[in-house]
């Protein structure tokens, strides 16, 4: 079920999109509210699983994970049961940071983040290819991000 957001719930969302470390005080004096409503407001839209939760995000270069990797996944058979093992195996990759089953010509619609081509070439030998059901991986090397944001636009 949609959840309709007023004016004010929109203003904080976007407040706590971008610094997500932001006070009930802090964010109440940027929207001109007082404290109470805020904070009633970011507890009603946290219970009804509007905001899931919050995090830090991190610089991959300076952590030396600076290859990201797009890779497009076929499976042997689009059927429920090569799937389920093929979700079962990503969820415990750590380098996946993203999977999406996909419609088109290939199935899944991998992100990857590797500290470099040696490393993305282990992950792909070792466990990417390795998993049972997987047919076909095309790879794509991320030569410079233009846009990245974990904010959700909403209207």
């Amino acid at each position: 079920m949609k959840y309709r957001l007023d004016e004010i719930d929109k203003k904080i969302l976007k407040l706590i999109q971008q610094d997500s470390t932001l006070t009930y005080k802090e964010i109440a004096e940027k929207i001109n509210l007082s404290l109470t409503p805020v904070h009633d407001r970011i507890k009603r839209m946290e219970n009804e699983g509007i905001i899931e939760k919050y995090v830090g995000i991190l610089n991959k270069k300076v952590l030396g994970v600076g290859l990201t990797v797009f890779s497009h996944v076929t499976l042997i058979k689009q059927t429920k049961s090569v799937s389920e093992i093929f979700d079962k195996a990503i969820a415990e990759l750590p380098e996946v940071v993203e999977c999406n089953f996909v419609s088109g010509s290939f199935d899944y619609l991998l992100k990857i983040i590797v500290p470099d081509m040696e490393a993305y070439h282990t992950f792909h030998q070792v466990k990417l290819s390795s998993i049972e059901g997987v047919s076909l991986i095309n790879s794509f090397f991320v030569m410079s991000e233009v846009k990245s944001t974990t904010e959700i636009p909403f209207l």
